[in-house]
């Protein structure tokens, strides 16, 4: 009778209770292949997120949710009636930590630039392409991404960790509907003790917010050991990395320090862009801001894959075309059309972007990756995890450092490395398994087959399938 009861609630509740202990509910559940306490992965390619160069014939027994070994395949004496995956011509990396990401998408109102909430789609995509962590690099809903992250570690989600920022702290300049506009470095200051009380775990600057108000937000976040970063303008990279903030988005493309014209606490979007296409790829100033930077410790993300040319390029990388509302996906198509043969301004910056980012890591600066899902709409999140990785190995990354800039970088920014990032005994099990050789291919990147999240695996293309044509709607 007791028994009758236990599973009586288990249903009212809507709860399974799986494998190792972790709550699912069957709508979650659905999506798992795999969720044995004990799982191997056998005979697999494995780059491990260190950098180092892919080893062949490896193999991984994953026990309660970690990892337990990583070895050579004829090394390991495998468990007598594990539950084994044959990895022979697939690749094994570590669940994707992707630091400029958001659940909302480019929403147009009108001839104004909106963007609108995705909280069914979203989670589902980051997950299936791969990323198990994110930090969402600006809400324009935070109570809704706070509850997502809620859902999502309560089994009642689909889709990865996050590490939740607070909403945009910016001054009034652009007209976006979406914003949070403060007045004031006291208003700045509010604004990280009022959404750090509720559970978000960083914050960021915007672009006309001014020295005095970052300086009250790295004052506030840095008492409570959280982390500042900024897409910024009004405050050069120079100056932000002199108050202390943590990590600059966008690589350089946002950087105002090269603008002979700056004006104090203001910014000319326009003259911003000029002087960065003045600019020579190998500059010495350039090299100078670098250096600056990294003796401040500051960390750089890359988010190629927003600022992509659209000239002889893909719509919408990756396949993303299918996800998204045929209404969505036909404006797009349109922006796409009208740009061809007339970016080629952008295709120069772009190429020079993607030089700077290689410099910055020669010269020993951290850079992490995101995605950012906005601009003209090509890009969608899981799809585009893939492409920010095929970015960096174009402009000159090997695939092996390509992975470790999104995977061990980004943990280490969020101080998990020793939780997440690598594969390594003693680290959680989020992994992803992919049909191919990344190695030989890196468009294999797109070819995720399961993804690993506290050694639950996760049906990557049934999850894909079930978003088709969602974003854009929810």
């Amino acid at each position: 009778m007791k028994i009758n009861r236990f599973f009586l609630v288990a249903l009212l509740s809507g709860i399974w209770f799986i494998g190792r202990g972790q709550n699912y509910t069957p709508q979650v559940a659905a999506y798992i292949k795999f969720n044995e306490a004990i799982i191997a992965i056998t005979n697999v390619k494995l780059i491990d997120g260190t950098g180092n160069p892919a080893k062949s014939n490896q193999t991984i027994i994953i026990r309660n949710g970690k990892i337990e070994q990583v070895g050579d395949a004829a090394k390991i004496k495998l468990p007598d009636n594990i539950k084994t995956i044959d990895g022979t011509g697939k690749t094994l990396i570590p669940g994707l930590v992707m630091l400029h990401e958001h659940m909302y998408y480019t929403m147009p109102a009108g001839n104004m630039f909106n963007i609108a909430q995705m909280p069914y789609s979203f989670p589902r995509l980051y997950l299936a392409g791969g990323a198990t962590t994110i930090r969402t690099a600006g809400s324009i809903e935070p109570q809704t991404d706070l509850n997502i992250k809620r859902m999502i570690a309560d089994g009642k989600m689909l889709g990865p960790d996050m590490d939740v920022t607070a909403p945009y702290i910016e001054e009034q300049g652009y007209d976006i509907p979406g914003l949070n506009v403060i007045k004031g470095p006291e208003e700045a200051a509010a604004t990280v003790n009022f959404w750090a009380d509720r559970g978000c775990t960083s914050f960021k600057m915007y672009v006309h917010a001014t020295k005095a108000d970052m300086a009250a937000v790295v004052r506030e976040a840095h008492k409570r050991k959280l982390k500042v970063t900024g897409h910024i303008g009004a405050v050069t990279y120079r100056e932000a990395a002199e108050i202390g903030i943590d990590n600059l988005e966008h690589g350089f493309m946002a950087s105002g320090d090269f603008d002979s014209l700056k004006v104090e606490n203001a910014v000319d979007d326009n003259h911003e862009r000029q002087s960065l296409m003045k600019l020579d790829v190998n500059s010495p100033k350039m090299k100078d801001l670098m250096k600056f930077m990294i003796g401040k410790h500051v960390a750089l993300t890359s988010t190629l894959t927003v600022f992509e040319p659209s000239t002889s390029r893909e719509v919408f990388p990756g396949g993303a075309d299918e996800a998204l509302t045929p209404e969505v996906r036909e404006m797009v198509q349109k922006k796409w059309q009208a740009a061809q043969n007339r970016d080629q301004a952008s295709a120069a910056l772009f190429a020079k972007e993607q030089a700077w980012e290689k410099q910055y890591v020669a010269m020993g600066g951290l850079l992490v990756a995101g995605t950012d899902p906005t601009g003209a709409g090509r890009v969608v999140s899981g799809y585009s995890n893939h492409r920010e990785i095929e970015l960096l190995v174009e402009g000159g990354f090997t695939p092996e450092q390509a992975i470790k800039i999104c995977t061990l970088n980004g943990a280490m920014y969020l101080g998990r490395q020793g939780d997440i990032g690598s594969i390594a005994p003693g680290k959680k099990a989020d992994l992803v398994l992919l049909n191919g050789d990344l190695s030989a291919d890196i468009k294999n990147i797109r070819k995720t087959d399961m993804v690993f999240k506290n050694g639950a695996a996760f049906d990557s293309q049934k999850i894909f399938d079930s978003v088709k044509g969602h974003v854009g709607m929810n």
